[in-house]
């Protein structure tokens, strides 16, 4: 199920960049806007999987590592228990036949040394908290076996992992060229500079046709294909003064503009007559050429 939702949001997220570009390349802003923001869409519902993905294993090696400090905590509090007749055990020695000197001495000194550390042990119980006992558990966490009937195979590798980490390198060096390629790219088609015009030609001819829905009236189509014209007059590099449009009836009409486009004009023009609506109604560009000298 993740995996699948990886491949959805991945998937619109490629669809609606790769219309962003294909729109941006006609000229198209509204739709391009449109992509745009479905693209935003995208690439949060899969910024937040990815986060939410992260947050489930975080939330897993927190239990884990807290169910190891558990453990070994339980085993730092656990009494040391040891057989007294083990004690002194080179007392019972059968090959001692005599008594040394330094018995006494020995347990005189080990009275006084019990004495000390009883002392060390009463000021270290009034002054030392039980988060010390915590922090060593903490720290010795890692270094605690795993429960028994655990994979060890499945277990994930304690050291870094390089393979993985030169995969990312990989992949953050491949997304960068690709998005500084298609940036340039981008630019180099979108950008506006001078184009040399056809010398033989002295105007630009334009075939359109009106769309509405549920719009009645004749002269209000004529009013709102008039509006549509008069806002794309304004989208190519030179300015259309001399650019009127009229009706050939059966909502077509033609626009002969004054002087002739160039090709990237031509490109700009139709993207904006494609592209913008009003009050319902939109253009749809029938045909496009240019008009030359007799």
């Amino acid at each position: 199920m993740k995996r699948l939702a990886h491949l959805f949001a991945g998937a619109a997220g490629l669809g609606a960049g790769t219309y962003v570009v294909i729109y941006l390349y006609r000229w198209q802003w509204q739709r391009a806007i449109m992509c745009g923001v479905l693209l935003i869409v995208a690439e949060v519902l899969l910024l937040g999987l990815i986060v939410l993905g992260r947050l489930s294993r975080i939330e897993q090696r927190i239990n884990e590592g807290d169910r190891r400090h558990a453990d070994v905590l339980a085993r730092l509090e656990q009494p040391r228990t040891e057989d007294p007749a083990a004690r002194f055990r080179w007392l019972d020695d059968i090959r001692v036949e005599r008594t040394h000197v330094f018995v006494p001495v020995l347990m005189a000194a080990g009275a006084v040394l019990s004495g000390l550390a009883r002392l060390v042990q009463k000021i270290a119980q009034s002054t030392v908290r039980p988060a010390a006992d915590r922090q060593m558990a903490g720290r010795l966490a890692v270094l605690a076996a795993p429960p028994l009937g655990t994979d060890l195979d499945a277990l994930p590798p304690t050291g870094p992992d390089r393979r993985r980490t030169r995969h990312r390198i990989t992949g953050f060096v491949a997304g960068t060229t690709a998005l500084a390629a298609l940036v340039l790219g981008l630019g180099e088609l979108t950008e506006t500079r001078p184009e040399e015009r056809a010398p033989d030609t002295v105007a630009t001819s334009v075939v359109v046709r009106l769309a509405t829905r549920g719009v009645s009236g004749q002269e209000y189509r004529a009013l709102l294909a008039h509006e549509i014209w008069n806002r794309c007059r304004h989208s190519t590099a030179v300015p259309l003064y001399d650019a009127t449009l009229g009706s050939l009836g059966d909502g077509l009409y033609a626009g002969v503009v004054h002087p002739a486009l160039a090709d990237h004009d031509r490109m700009r023009l139709r993207g904006c007559l494609e592209d913008t609506a009003t009050d319902r109604a939109y253009f749809k560009v029938v045909g496009m050429d240019q008009t030359r000298k007799d």
